[in-house]
């Protein structure tokens, strides 16, 4: 939520947890943004390290009007990785057209793999998302 603050949004707590973590918005013009933050603890790897998330399959085919932001982070032994930020509909193209993650129990599990300042998925390279702020740009006063 700070990240956000500290580019010029608003930040709200949804009072009903039907899937959105927080709401992102840019007063001056009514932007809204729907986030949805999900944590991990590393596993230590050979090369780096590793964090499993989870997301239900009928949460990410629900696209409204407004795509969900998804935010990865892991935590290891030195603080909070930088975060990986999906939009929905990325994230829904990248699992359905290049087989990102894997279903289990009506979820879909993604293991990012952290090496060498790179982040992996499925064999897949997503580190342009790390930190891509891009639907976040810094708001100036």
């Amino acid at each position: 939520m700070s990240e956000f603050l500290t580019r010029g949004w608003n930040v709200a707590i949804p009072e009903v947890d039907i899937g959105d973590d927080i709401f992102v918005v840019q007063d001056d013009n009514g932007i809204l943004r729907r986030v949805q933050v999900k944590t991990s603890t590393s596993t230590r790897q050979l090369k780096g390290y590793k964090g499993q998330f989870n997301i239900p399959l009928s949460q990410l085919h629900n696209i409204l009007t407004i795509p969900v932001h998804y935010i990865f982070i892991v935590r290891h032994e030195h603080g909070w990785n930088k975060p990986v930020i999906i939009r929905q509909d990325y994230l829904l193209d990248l699992w359905g057209n290049n087989k990102l993650g894997s279903v289990y129990k009506g979820n879909l599990n993604l293991h990012f793999t952290y090496s060498d300042g790179k982040v992996k998925c499925s064999k897949i390279d997503i580190s342009a998302y790390i930190a891509d702020f891009t639907d976040f740009p810094l708001i100036q006063e």
